[in-house]
């Protein structure tokens, strides 16, 4: 006969010890703080040995403690493993942390219909300029944007789109970016990279003609200011595909700049779950058009 402690002390145990939290583990399972904290002394008066020690911002893991919760979680994955396979249905909360542009550009507008795609999984999107910690369960999944093009961690590409210059609907005579535009026109951007510069030597216009100021409106104040016929915006094709698509904006050249790249990177152990794999294959299929060739730069 097997020696166990009751499943949800052990669950609660398990979660906090992901978390270092009570609150997180708590939200997680839908309970209250208190009841994880007495799940977890409960726990801790059966073994006889301390799990967590408190500390002025929350509770650490003790030693006795890593070393449980790393003999129990391989059985929790195997109990989801094992149930998931059973199940028909994709069941389950998935949490995206996106950088706030491309979140509410490229994501948010999908949303109705991954609903419809997989009317079982309840997708929770957080626009969020703070990287979430995937290894502490903060979200599921994350995406962010490389300079390079490389992350330090395995993860799918999204979206390689380029830079491209683009204004209000009959703000320039003829909806195409001469050299004297720039001085005419404030110039806004959606980075604190000087792309403007950066773009005008690739287009080969003469960068003497303009100075291009310091980063003052940051997105989406700096897009919507230009949907608005403020001046000219310096960004990511796929940040503005919509506005684009609606007419409320215009590519002024066929010149592109490419400085990085848009990745979605997985949770380890997030990515086991069957809710979890079937957003990442739908997001990845979703954004298939945001790396060809029409968004790369020319040239």
């Amino acid at each position: 006969m097997r020696s166990l402690p009751p499943l949800n002390a052990l669950r609660a145990f398990e979660a906090a010890a992901r978390h270092e939290s009570f609150s997180r583990a708590a939200e997680e399972l839908g309970v209250s703080h208190s009841a994880i904290s007495r799940h977890v002394r409960g726990l801790e008066a059966r073994l006889g040995v301390p799990l967590f020690r408190d500390q002025s911002r929350g509770v650490v893991l003790t030693p006795e403690g890593q070393h449980y919760a790393q003999r129990i979680a391989p059985a929790f994955d195997v109990i989801g493993d094992a149930t998931e396979g059973l199940a028909d249905k994709p069941a389950g909360r998935v949490v995206v942390n996106s950088e706030p542009l491309f979140a509410a550009k490229v994501v948010a507008p999908l949303l109705a219909q991954i609903q419809i795609a997989l009317p079982d999984v309840e997708l929770r999107l957080i626009g969020s300029d703070q990287l979430a910690d995937l290894d502490r369960f903060e979200a599921d999944m994350a995406i962010r944007f490389a300079h390079k093009g490389v992350l330090e961690q395995p993860s799918d590409l999204l979206s390689d789109a380029a830079l491209f210059p683009y204004a209000a609907p009959g703000l320039l005579p003829s909806d195409r970016l001469q050299p004297e535009h720039l001085a005419q026109h404030q110039l806004f951007r959606d980075r604190h990279e000087p792309v403007w510069t950066l773009w005008a030597e690739r287009a080969g216009f003469d960068t003497r003609q303009f100075k291009e100021r310091e980063w003052r409106a940051r997105v989406p104040l700096a897009l919507e200011a230009v949907i608005h016929g403020a001046g000219l915006y310096m960004g990511s094709a796929d940040c503005v595909a919509v506005e684009v698509a609606a007419g409320r904006l215009v590519r002024l050249s066929d010149v592109g700049l490419s400085l990085g790249s848009f990745h979605l990177l997985t949770s380890g152990q997030a990515g086991r779950r069957k809710a979890v794999r079937l957003v990442r294959r739908w997001l990845l299929d979703q954004t298939v058009d945001l790396r060809r060739g029409e968004n790369q730069p020319i040239g």
